[in-house]
């Protein structure tokens, strides 16, 4: 099990990197790619360790967040 202190490291790492991921692949700025990625459902679900979606990539993540846009559900894979 995760430690409170190791799974905020954590997200301190990947958070980023999701943001960079979605700066690439939408071609938007740093402040919009923050405010698309922090307003979603998928974030609110990553912020909780329970769901254990801080093992996914951030490719995958951004995957994710892709499906949350374009339909509206956000489905996690098995192994979330």
């Amino acid at each position: 099990m995760i430690t409170e202190i190791e799974y905020k490291a954590t997200l301190q790492m990947l958070v980023p990197m999701v943001i960079q991921v979605i700066i690439e692949k939408k071609e938007v700025s740093a402040a919009d790619s923050v405010k698309l990625f922090y307003c979603s459902r998928l974030y609110e679900k990553l912020e909780r360790e329970s769901t254990k979606l801080w093992h996914l990539s951030p490719l995958a993540l951004y995957e994710l967040l892709e499906m949350e846009l374009e339909t509206g559900d956000l489905v996690f894979p098995t192994e979330a």
